[in-house]
């Protein structure tokens, strides 16, 4: 065998490790890093943060299946966070998220993910990014977050037994296989900082999509952007699960096209080219009144149980049960007396609902007044939970920044 090196080993650089911690929070995954074990050049936003992140959640993919990376191959498997110190008044930790695309060279840092939000706030005292003196040695510590993305204030209340995160307990969570400790989640102020919260002025819009329909729809800003339309007028009873919807490329077509007219009507984007480079928000949903049906699991989800049923699309799949943001839209939405949302819950005054979703079911609350002729919601709870899965290094080719 010949002496002489290949240029490719005269050339070889060793991996870069950076520390990380991979956790699930609420029905996703991701990967967590504290701003400062990041390589200097991607402690700043830009393309360096950005192609360290990709290579790292195995993106771009053209097989869809994120093997040479930590990505899951789905929309709730395919993220990353990074928190850190936070110098905002009252705030203990700046949380920033961003959804991986599979298949494209793309971070979307538009919108929030309120199932890694459930996370944040255990991987915070893990860090040691919260002083010792806010942590019980039992009972709650409340932990401050400012969501960067969105800047809206999240408050997570993480359960301590003796001086430690619990992460184990009686708590179940449809879309999750274990029970684990119960998060309590508090999204202040969810409706957009910047926008009204319905940001056409109406509780329900005739959405124009040529060459494929005039639909109602409830357009809100809150918790995350989304689309709500009615399951019946899409031709759907509202009770579908991911099979039917995902394993049809016309109908995701159909959603994709719908999505992109709505982000022009919600005033996202300017132009409906815009749409695909701005895959995370909005969201699209149907909904339909209470229905029995039966979960992913295979339970048996009874309509007494649930209020109505919602099915929620994120980056161009039906979401395997719900994302934590669209749960908030769904709870606001809910308050508001003549959206689709409340509508289909039946009407009337809600301050709290239980809706079905792929998955099972989810209770979400909000309290909704009206000021000087515009809603306000004070905030959104829900209850979640979350567990660190693996904890140490990732590596990733000292050529990707």
């Amino acid at each position: 065998m010949s002496n002489t090196l290949t240029s490719a080993a005269k050339t070889f650089q060793p991996q870069i490790k950076i520390a990380a911690t991979y956790m699930r929070g609420g029905t996703s995954k991701g990967l967590f890093f504290n701003l400062h074990d990041l390589p200097e050049v991607a402690q700043q936003a830009g393309q360096a943060r950005d192609a360290l992140l990709l290579r790292v959640i195995g993106s771009p993919d053209p097989y869809g299946k994120q093997t040479d990376g930590l990505g899951g191959a789905t929309s709730s498997t395919s993220k990353t966070v990074i928190v850190s110190e936070s110098d905002k008044a009252d705030h203990d930790v700046d949380y920033l998220f961003g959804q991986v695309a599979i298949d494209k060279a793309f971070i979307d840092w538009s919108g929030n993910c309120g199932n890694l939000s459930a996370a944040v706030g255990a991987f915070a005292i893990h860090a040691g990014l919260i002083e010792p003196a806010n942590i019980p040695y039992n009972g709650f510590a409340v932990v401050r977050i400012w969501q960067v993305n969105i800047s809206k204030t999240i408050i997570a209340h993480i359960p301590i037994c003796n001086g430690q995160v619990q992460e184990i307990g009686d708590f179940e969570l449809d879309g999750v296989t274990f029970p684990a400790a119960e998060i309590v989640v508090e999204f202040v102020d969810p409706s957009d900082a910047d926008n009204s919260m319905f940001p056409t002025n109406n509780l329900v819009d005739q959405l124009h999509v040529p060459d494929i329909g005039t639909f109602d729809a409830t357009m809100i800003n809150a918790g995350i952007a989304t689309v709500f339309l009615e399951a019946k007028a899409l031709g759907y009873l509202g009770t579908e699960g991911q099979d039917v919807i995902n394993s049809d490329p016309d109908a995701l077509q159909k959603f994709e096209t719908i999505r992109a007219h709505a982000a022009l009507k919600m005033g996202l984007i300017k132009h409906l080219d815009e749409a695909a480079s701005r895959q995370h928000t909005p969201k699209i949903a149907f909904v339909s009144p209470a229905h029995d049906y039966v979960a992913s699991s295979g339970k048996q989800i009874s309509k007494a149980q649930i209020d109505l049923n919602v099915r929620a699309l994120s980056m161009g799949k039906l979401h395997h049960a719900m994302m934590g943001t669209a749960a908030v839209a769904i709870g606001t939405a809910a308050a508001i007396p003549g959206t689709l949302v409340n509508i289909a819950a039946g009407g009337g005054e809600h301050q709290s609902i239980t809706f079905g979703h792929p998955s099972g079911t989810l209770k979400v609350g909000a309290k909704a007044t009206q000021q000087q002729g515009q809603w306000i919601v004070e905030k959104a709870t829900m209850s979640r939970s979350a567990r660190i899965l693996m904890e140490g290094w990732v590596r990733v080719p000292a050529s990707t920044i």
